[in-house]
């Protein structure tokens, strides 16, 4: 590909770089269409690689434009990559606020620290919920191999909206929920015929304000995202519009373990408002790039 990019690769919500969801960024997208965007994400092979298309939005130097992509098509928002960005401008830039002008709107991202030490949180949209329709849940449930009894009773299944939209199912038995299965291309047509660009978020719940999370997303030979930013605030905006939280709060989120790549999300749920997802970012060495 001519004028190809450079490409930066960074593990999101993970304090090593085998852990946690990897993201590729491109810091300078300008002279990139939507199909040499589309490109590059395919050739990175991560979740998603986010693109600075703008720099300096209406003079701003800590304003950008910024698209994502996975590996097949172009999605509306990303967290992890969001946080992997976010951390990589401030190693470059210094710390402070940021502002990111998405197809979902203005995301706003606070990073704080230096060096290895560098926490990035992202405010997302104001959220929204939908229930299923009852032919739609029970298509999925049985592409998981599981039934309306296996959903945790103090968890009702419903999509959650706060930036892409995501279907949250709550097991209750720890080992399904570790061993449950899917077929990812039956998957993939039912998120596609349904419009859920993003991932289709499991969950099992903790101890107190913790749950550990499984994010379905087949997309090429990706069948779940390691840590999934966007699902974490769709997460917090479940809870909060069905009161299953007493805002202001904070929930723990652990995922990437059922992939290899743990890590770990903070998500706070103020009382009115966007989600606010943190974590931090670290970057992949050449050597040390795979998936």
């Amino acid at each position: 590909m001519e004028n190809t990019p450079e490409v930066l690769r960074y593990a999101a919500f993970s304090t090593t770089p085998n852990g946690g969801n990897p993201a590729g960024l491109v810091l300078d997208a300008g002279h990139l269409d939507d199909a040499g965007m589309l490109a590059v994400a395919a050739a990175v092979g991560y979740a998603e690689t986010a693109f600075v298309t703008e720099q300096a939005v209406d003079g701003d130097p800590r304003r950008s434009r910024v698209r994502y992509f996975s590996p097949i098509a172009e999605v509306p928002f990303c967290g992890h990559a969001t946080i992997a960005l976010a951390v990589a401008l401030s190693e470059r830039d210094g710390a402070g606020s940021f502002t990111f002008d998405t197809p979902v709107g203005p995301v706003v991202i606070e990073t704080s620290g230096v060096g290895a030490d560098i926490t990035a949180a992202f405010t997302a949209v104001d959220p929204q919920l939908a229930a299923f329709d009852d032919a739609v849940l029970a298509e999925l449930l049985g592409l998981l191999g599981v039934g309306r009894g296996d959903l945790d009773p103090a968890y009702p299944p419903r999509i959650a909206y706060s930036g892409n939209w995501h279907p949250v199912l709550v097991l209750a038995d720890r080992t399904l929920f570790d061993s449950f299965g899917f077929d990812p291309e039956a998957v993939r047509r039912l998120m596609d015929v349904q419009g859920w660009a993003a991932t289709v978020t499991v969950l099992h719940p903790l101890a107190d304000g913790e749950f550990e999370a499984r994010n379905l997303f087949p997309v090429g030979a990706i069948t779940e995202d390691p840590a999934t930013g966007a699902a974490a605030a769709a997460v917090g905006a479940y809870l909060r519009i069905l009161g299953l939280v007493e805002p202001p709060s904070r929930v723990l989120i652990r995922q990437g373990r059922h992939v290899g790549r743990p890590g770990l999300l903070t998500v706070d749920i103020p009382a009115a408002g966007g989600i606010v997802v943190s974590g931090k970012a670290v970057r992949i060495p050449v050597l040390a790039v795979n998936r």
